[in-house]
């Protein structure tokens, strides 16, 4: 008896060791046209094994790709498509570049640091104090998701006043949302938790 794991590895499983051996029977008939026909029968079988792929654009040129690969680009035929090369399967990705930005308190990250630019730059009045609060409490959850050690309203504070060069501050008395819940204290959502 012979088991999958002695045979030769297939290129593409999931399409199966049946269509890995129509290719390789494929790959052997001498004759240009009826190899041709071979091939294009074994495109409508993928086809079938893989209806999904009808939804996704140039669908064909995919399974022709993959004939080509299933036949380690020796299927000599008259492909309908520019069938993908070797040497671009085998071409290494070029590695992306990461965006690295000194960020000073890491724990708030980058958009907490451009969002208090803005902030410094706004006019007061009522709505620059209501995002200072939002930016605040937000500020707030994200030190104690960091370090629940380290979580500190105080802390939040000087952070506010350091990252807008003393331009925004929070205000005196500040009510902070609970990191526990998210609601202010005191508000209905907050007392219909309590209740339950």
């Amino acid at each position: 008896m012979t088991y999958n794991t002695q045979r030769e590895k297939m290129i593409l499983p999931e399409y199966g060791r049946t269509i890995q051996e129509m290719v390789d029977i494929c790959l052997q008939i001498e004759d240009r046209n009826k190899r041709q026909l071979c091939a294009e029968t074994i495109i409508e079988i993928m086809m079938t094994m893989n209806p999904n792929l009808r939804q996704q654009p140039d669908y064909e040129h995919k399974l022709w790709d993959q004939l080509a690969i299933l036949s380690d680009y020796k299927l000599d035929i008259d492909y309908p498509y520019e069938v993908i090369k070797r040497e671009e399967m085998d071409a290494k990705p070029k590695p992306l570049k990461y965006p690295m930005q000194r960020i000073r308190f890491r724990h708030y990250g980058h958009l907490t640091e451009a969002f208090m630019k803005e902030l410094k730059e706004m006019p007061e009045g009522p709505e620059r104090q209501r995002l200072t609060e939002m930016m605040a409490n937000y500020m707030k959850r994200s030190l104690y998701n960091w370090n629940r050690d380290a979580m500190d309203e105080r802390k939040v504070a000087a952070d506010v006043d350091y990252y807008t060069e003393g331009n925004v501050s929070v205000p005196e008395g500040m009510r902070y949302a609970s990191v526990s819940n998210g609601h202010l204290p005191g508000s209905n959502a907050s007392k219909k938790r309590r209740r339950k």
